[in-house]
């Protein structure tokens, strides 16, 4: 028997909960940049460029790796419990960083970090199938999606304060310690849906009939990783390399850095939320919604590409201008393309499979900037060259959104058992009722 709270959920003020769950996760996965910003760190473990980019990019490999695995948890046990577990373990591996001392330690709790904050997507995406129509996702979206920018946008100023002011062991301690409060209302707004014996027998059946190969066979999902990806890469080259990029070839120091990351991670945020927000205007007003998103896509990436202009601009002034529109603009992208690829064009029964599929190319995204960065830095011995690989995924994300992203390429339902159907959205009905 399972107790469930009477009375409608505050969905809003949980959309809320999760957009501040999202940040927690981000402060606590972006504090590591701010640290390898400091030369005092990395001086004491004798880190090289090369080590810098493999810290950054352990992270994103366990937590690419545990998002199916999470979105095929979510969409069988629900969200609640699932997320109040690994958010706890999260938070305990970022502030157990602060007692790492050696390389080997710290790559082991990133991944750590990484296997746990995998849930929060998928979890995230599964709630606002069950709770809200296509006229509202974009704009739950976008207050979702400010969590994701307001992490590194608080966190890299809180987190240079704090090494400037203390340390960075005590900077890692005191971000993770903190994020436990968040545990409190979570627990007492979201209803449990952990499901009983008989729930869990639906969710079953609900979820085996839009299996993994359906998805791998729809143009749709593969449209949907690819623009993740180019997505992902530019906005995890700002996360993990922005602070460093700032100091290094910009001569900021490390607190003034942190300040124009800030301004950066804020700008993409408003503009992501007021994007999702104008977008569901127009679907409500009869506009079709695959259309009206794909041309915020369209236009957010191409707007990010003025992120080389800051590359060779003469002056600090207009790199740091450059730096911080290029972003800004990618939040045209953010809202619109997480409804398109992860709830409008997708069944409801998989949203939580698609959604760790589509994080894993996110999380690669990760790695892969991360990584790939430091290696063309050390290559090119400036910061042009990691920009000008930006530049050509922003390109290839446009066009695989123009192309792919197509009703009639969504992932095929098949047939549930005999006397069920599914309405247009996947859901499940007998036969008669």
């Amino acid at each position: 028997m399972h107790t469930r709270r009477s009375g409608p959920e505050p969905r809003w003020a949980i959309v809320v909960l999760l957009a501040l769950g999202l940040m927690i996760s981000f402060v606590d996965r972006t504090s590591l940049s701010s640290a390898l910003a400091d030369k005092g760190f990395t001086g004491a473990l004798g880190l090289t460029n090369v080590q810098r980019g493999w810290l950054n990019a352990a992270f994103f490999w366990s937590y690419g790796l545990l998002q199916m695995p999470m979105g095929w948890l979510v969409d069988r046990y629900g969200v609640k419990w699932p997320y109040a577990v690994c958010f706890s373990l999260w938070c305990l591996a970022a502030a157990a960083t602060g007692l790492a001392t050696t390389l080997h330690a710290l790559i082991l709790m990133r991944l750590l970090i990484g296997v746990a904050e995998s849930v929060a997507v998928p979890a995230t995406y599964r709630y606002l199938a069950n709770h809200f129509e296509e006229s509202e996702k974009g704009t739950a979206l976008g207050i979702f999606s400010i969590g994701g920018k307001m992490g590194p946008a608080l966190g890299a100023p809180v987190a240079a304060w704090m090494i400037v002011h203390w340390s960075p062991r005590w900077m890692f301690v005191a971000t993770g310690l903190a994020g436990l409060l968040w545990l409190a209302p979570w627990l007492r707004l979201v209803r449990n849906d952990y499901p009983s014996r008989t729930e869990l027998l639906a969710a079953h059946r609900r979820a085996a009939s839009v299996p993994l190969r359906n998805l791998l066979r729809s143009p749709v999902v593969w449209g949907g990783l690819v623009c993740n990806f180019c997505y992902a890469y530019f906005n995890f080259y700002c996360m993990t390399w922005m602070p460093a990029y700032l100091v290094e070839q910009r001569g900021l120091s490390l607190e003034r850095s942190g300040l124009y990351t800030f301004f950066s991670f804020a700008g993409i945020a408003l503009v992501a939320a007021w994007a999702g927000w104008m977008a569901d205007r127009l679907i409500a007003r009869g506009r079709d919604a695959v259309r009206v998103r794909k041309s915020f896509i369209v236009a957010g990436y191409a707007g990010a590409t003025t992120v080389l202009l800051g590359a060779h601009a003469p002056t600090l002034g207009m790199a740091l201008f450059w730096n911080v529109l290029s972003l800004s603009l990618l939040g045209l992208v953010t809202a619109n393309i997480l409804a398109l690829c992860k709830l409008t064009l997708i069944p409801k029964q998989a949203v939580g499979l698609n959604t760790g599929l589509q994080q894993v190319a996110t999380s690669l995204a990760g790695g892969v900037s991360a990584s790939l960065s430091g290696w063309l830095l050390h290559v090119g011995g400036s910061y042009e060259l990691p920009m000008m690989a930006i530049f050509g995924f922003l390109i290839l994300g446009a066009t695989a959104a123009l192309v792919l992203l197509r009703r009639e390429w969504a992932p095929r339902v098949n047939d549930l058992l005999p006397g069920e159907t599914h309405d247009a959205h996947g859901r499940e009905h007998k036969a008669g009722a």
